[in-house]
């Protein structure tokens, strides 16, 4: 017995040491691989800024961070989606942007270092008209912060609901807004999905999703389960362009840019599974932007994945097609997903440079 009790201890000790030493070198490596990305995507133009830091917006500390080589160049606003889906960790993929664009990243309200800021006792007031505000509000800071008139909008998914409501009430602040990954009508879009997820396992003889999408039942859903099951289902069929792109997410883990720690990571993966409400779930799934009203006041992009699973290329063709603007353009991306921005960031930013670049104002800022 004694003999027993010698092994186990060894053995857990031996067990301990080998998680020790493997944290050892997961951390040195993390820190290598962070100096090195801090050296590669360095701002070293004379004219350029790096700049990250939290700025009082909705009576809470909300975080950005500015990047570009050229002050005079335009301001892109990325508004990600999610909730809770910072684009910090993935900023190497907007590197090239940054030449053409002086390039924002906010992490919104209940997200990355926003929620490390505030806690998740802010989730009760993750409402999409609060988040469409606070993305407004930081406009507003932003043109007086870069002096400039007008900026370009960006919104991915759920932050391309904000971007649209941002871009209605105050289109004085933009010259441009550009929908991706475009939310249009979410009740169809949750209802083909599902139809066709159910399509798909057949065909597959995948018992399991079968199951898992029977359980759920048809949406609407009634609770934030059906919708975890629901996107866990979704992700076994997603297009091979977002797998590469959640693969571009997971690199960050080992090798993250700089000022982005093991706890922007926690607070990364609490603030998309953990902290937003059922409420807030439902407001999203019952959006059709098209009650919205039809008209905007200034020119509309929508640039699209045509495998788009969550927001399908059919409905973001409606949606463009129903409104009225200045100038509308649908740039389609042969063989992306929903994560387009991210797995064809290169070509992305290229039609960015193309597109809208030569709209964006970048005068003095208003008296």
């Amino acid at each position: 017995m004694i003999r027993l009790l010698k092994i186990v201890k060894f053995v857990s000790i031996a067990f301990v040491a080998v998680i020790g030493l493997g944290l050892a070198v997961f951390f040195s490596w993390r820190a290598l691989a962070q100096r090195a990305n801090g050296k590669a995507f360095a701002i070293t133009t004379a004219h350029g800024i790096d700049e990250a830091g939290y700025v009082e917006i909705g009576g809470i500390k909300q975080w950005l961070q500015v990047r570009g080589h050229d002050r005079d160049n335009p301001v892109l606003l990325c508004v990600h989606g999610g909730p809770g889906g910072t684009w910090i960790p993935v900023t190497r993929l907007f590197a090239a942007w940054e030449k053409d664009f002086t390039v924002v990243l906010w992490d919104q309200r209940g997200a990355g270092k926003t929620l490390a800021a505030s806690g998740p006792a802010i989730a009760p007031t993750m409402t999409i008209e609060r988040m469409a505000q606070d993305g407004i509000e930081v406009a507003e800071h932003l043109r007086r912060r870069l002096g400039k008139e007008k900026i370009v909008l960006l919104g991915h998914s759920f932050g391309s609901i904000l971007g649209v409501i941002m871009a209605k009430q105050r289109p004085d602040l933009f010259s441009a807004f550009v929908g991706t990954g475009q939310a249009a009508d979410l009740p169809r879009s949750v209802a083909m999905e599902y139809q066709r997820l159910r399509d798909a396992a057949t065909a597959a003889n995948d018992a399991r999703t079968l199951r898992e999408l029977a359980a759920i039942g048809q949406p609407p859903f009634s609770n934030r389960e059906q919708v975890g099951v629901y996107f866990q289902c979704a992700e076994r069929y997603q297009p091979p362009a977002d797998s590469a792109a959640m693969v571009e997410l997971q690199r960050s883990l080992l090798s993250p840019p700089p000022r982005y720690g093991i706890g922007d990571e926690w607070n990364r993966m609490r603030g998309f599974m953990v902290v937003p409400t059922w409420a807030l779930y439902r407001e999203i799934l019952a959006t059709n932007l098209m009650a919205g009203g039809r008209d905007f006041a200034l020119p509309v992009f929508l640039f699209q994945g045509t495998e788009d699973r969550v927001t399908p290329l059919l409905l973001a063709e409606e949606y463009l097609n129903g409104i009225e603007a200045p100038r509308k353009e649908f740039v389609r991306f042969a063989g992306g997903g929903h994560f387009t921005v991210w797995s064809h960031a290169e070509a992305f930013g290229a039609e960015l440079r193309r597109r809208v670049r030569p709209l964006a104002q970048s005068s003095s800022p208003p008296l």
